[in-house]
């Protein structure tokens, strides 16, 4: 079970984007998100006549590694660490400074 989910609000904590907020998009075997408006590059593209699209310079979201963001703990809108526990014979993630289940 991954820290991190589709749909989680995040904050940035370390990187060229710290401090930013935004919402995981995907979610990485290899450890990395992508994020809504984080990371953004500048690509370099050349046209192609044949699918339509145009050349230019595009800005285009990457994967961040999930060690540089942290979950947002809606009750005290912060950043907070997650931790695991078997509720019966599930197993839910929460907030550590809280104890609550994070709602995802």
């Amino acid at each position: 079970m991954n820290r991190l989910r589709k749909g989680d609000e995040i904050i940035v904590t370390t990187g060229k984007d710290k401090g930013k907020r935004g919402s995981v998009s995907k979610v990485f075997a290899d450890g990395k998100v992508m994020v809504d408006g984080i990371n953004l590059v500048k690509k370099h593209t050349k046209a192609n006549p044949t699918t339509g699209s145009a050349g230019g310079i595009i800005s285009k979201e990457m994967p961040i590694d999930a060690s540089n963001v942290a979950l947002i703990n809606p009750d005290t809108n912060k950043a907070d660490k997650i931790g695991f526990k078997l509720d019966g014979d599930v197993k839910i993630r929460f907030f550590k400074s809280t104890g609550k289940a994070v709602n995802a």
